[in-house]
This record gives C-alpha cells, sequence and structure tokens, in this order.
C-alpha cells in the first residue's frame, strides 16, 4: 500500500482511454478543439453558472497562480491560510505571476481560517497609505492541506468577510470533489453561491493524468487570463489532450464517484 501522496497514484482507465481515443487525426489547436466546447458546457451546467469561463491548464500550482494574478495587482495582498499551497508549496509563484503581490498569512487550526481572524488579518492591513501593501483579495483550499474540509456555509462565511472588504475570493479546489462529497452541497453552493470569484477545480489529484480547470464566475476577467496562460507558458498547443481528461473526468458524474471512492477508503482506514 501506498501512503505517500495522491500525486502518486495512477491514472483512471477511463481517463487514459480518452486520451488514447482523441489521439485519433488531427483536431484544432490552443483549445479550440471540440473537446472543450463540450467540457466549457459541462462544467457551466454542473455549476449552474451558464456565464462562466473555464480555462484547463496542466497543474495546480499554474491554476492557483494564474487565477491570483488575475484578480490581485502586484501592489495587492493575498490572504492565505498559514499552510496553504499558495505559501508553502508553489516555490513563489503567485508572487511571480502576480508581479509581486505579497501573501499575507491568517492562523487557524486544521489548516482553516476562521471568518474572524480573516477579518482582523484584513483590518490590519493600512489602506492609502503608499508605503503599504494594500487589500487585494483572499485565497482559500477546500479540502485543506490538514485534509479538513469547509462547509459550504463556512465558505459562504469566509467570503462574507472577504465581501465586507471589497475584495475578491480563490478557491483552491485541488481536490474540491473530495470536499463536495464529504459535505454534501453542490458545486454551486461551494463556490459562486457562496461568493467565489474564481475556482482551481482539480482533476489531477482525483484520478486524471494532469489537468485543471480555472472556472471564472466573473467573465469580466477572462481576456485577461487567456493572455496570462499564453504569457506564462500554459497554453498547451495539442490542448486537445487535456480537453479530453477533464471530458472523461466529467462525464456521468465519473469525479464525483472517484472521489466518493477515495473519502471512504480513507474513512475505512480511520477506521482500522
Amino acid at each position: 500500500m501506498e501512503f505517500g501522496s495522491d500525486n502518486n497514484a495512477g491514472t483512471a482507465p477511463a481517463i487514459l482511454d480518452a486520451v488514447v481515443a482523441c489521439n485519433a487525426g488531427p483536431a484544432p489547436s490552443y483549445g479550440n478543439d471540440p473537446i472543450m466546447d463540450r467540457v466549457r458546457e459541462s462544467i457551466r451546467a454542473i455549476f449552474e453558472a451558464p456565464q462562466a469561463e473555464v480555462f484547463l491548464v496542466a497543474t495546480g500550482t499554474a491554476a492557483n497562480a494564474l487565477a491570483i494574478a488575475s484578480f490581485c495587482p502586484p501592489w495587492g495582498a493575498v490572504y492565505a491560510h498559514e499552510d496553504a499551497h499558495a505559501e508553502v508549496d508553489e516555490c513563489g509563484a503567485p508572487e511571480f505571476y502576480s508581479g509581486g503581490a505579497k501573501i499575507k498569512l491568517v492562523p487557524g487550526e486544521d489548516g482553516k481560517m476562521t471568518p474572524e481572524g480573516l477579518a482582523r488579518r484584513i483590518a490590519a492591513t493600512g489602506q492609502g497609505d503608499v508605503h503599504s501593501v494594500q487589500r487585494g483579495m483572499v485565497t482559500l483550499t477546500n479540502v485543506t492541506e490538514a485534509g479538513s474540509v469547509y462547509s459550504a456555509g463556512e465558505v459562504a462565511a469566509i467570503c462574507k468577510v472577504a465581501k465586507d472588504f471589497g475584495l475578491p475570493v480563490h478557491l483552491d479546489g485541488a481536490r474540491f470533489a473530495n470536499a463536495l462529497v464529504a459535505d454534501g452541497s453542490t458545486p454551486a453552493e461551494m463556490t459562486w453561491k457562496a461568493g467565489v470569484d474564481v475556482l482551481s477545480f482539480g482533476g489531477t489529484k482525483n484520478g486524471c493524468m494532469g489537468v485543471e480547470a480555472v472556472v471564472l464566475f466573473d467573465p469580466s476577467r477572462t481576456w485577461e487570463f487567456a493572455l496570462r496562460r499564453k504569457r506564462g507558458g500554459h497554453l498547451f498547443s495539442k490542448h486537445r489532450y487535456l480537453s479530453a481528461q477533464m471530458d472523461a473526468y466529467l462525464e456521468g458524474g465519473h469525479w464525483l464517484a472517484l472521489a466518493r471512492h477515495a473519502n471512504d477508503m480513507a474513512a475505512r482506514l480511520e477506521a482500522g
């Protein structure tokens, strides 16, 4: 048995089969493939968000860093839990892609921020002082780095604090499916209905070979994100191989079935 990481696991057979199937013949490049059209509509339907824009990248770090950069200016503060992946495991990528945004850390037990702790941290950031970083945005992770889960209500409480300060919210959902299955809420309830502006929707940690979706619930950022993805070197020319993974992942609720199995195995291990 291997308990090192979900990154050490193989790829779900249906997703591998989809990659092989999409290999037949030519296909339009750079995200103009017909499979991507289907992925976009599937995600819009799953999240009850017909206005959402969807972009695929290969890694969670790219998804998080580009999403944060699209919503936070270089002089902005990004409020994140002290154990957040964006802080601990991304080699400064959010700071790099944003052009210098500063991550400000919020403490909290079990990998979770509290609304009160977040509010105190934001309030402590001075505004209107040219010598100080300005308030930028909030990022939270679900499932957290500690394996804990924010309920949809807890996400909404964090988002309310952010909105009270006029700040956008990013949700790092590398393991979003596991959080959703554990909480029993809907994708919409866990994201835009709670106040999330942009989601990193994970696939790699839940059975894909290597694909993540960035879901923009605020479509006004679409062109900026498209430019940042290209400039950052994350626009695949043979994009259909990303599209095929995400398409098979979503088809028939496969993403939820994979997460449910993972959660069940974790519960079985805990029970002994």
